[in-house]
């Protein structure tokens, strides 16, 4: 980031907010689809213990697997999720100190006709 000009660094880092709302979007997609492979890892368990719809020992065993890899995936993803939500902040905190710097001229101190 240059010194010289405060618009050119207000300028990345909207930039940067813009790619880090992408990662926070991404991350929201992989907790809802981790909480579903939960879900559906616990019903096929509960299937398989049951004897329901003659689920076998192997069922039992993937959704054994399904549930612990959805609550990993979820864990990180949560994590990565705070992270990324603190950077936008800090990102939006310096926008604005930044903003704050420019010295701007109001609407209303213009002259009247452009021309």
């Amino acid at each position: 980031m240059t010194d010289d000009n405060p618009a050119d660094e207000i300028s990345e880092i909207e930039a940067r907010i813009e790619g880090l709302a992408e990662i926070a979007e991404r991350c929201r997609k992989f907790i809802l689809a981790s909480k579903l492979a939960i879900a559906g890892g616990v019903a096929l368990l509960l299937f398989a213990v049951l004897g329901l719809f003659g689920v076998g020992q192997i069922a039992a065993l993937g959704s054994i697997a399904l549930v612990l890899g959805g609550i990993v995936s979820l864990g990180s993803n949560l994590s990565t999720l705070r992270q990324t939500d603190a950077a936008i902040s800090d990102a939006e905190a310096l926008r604005s100190d930044l903003i704050g710097v420019i010295d701007l001229r109001l609407v209303r101190d213009t002259p009247t006709k452009l021309m």
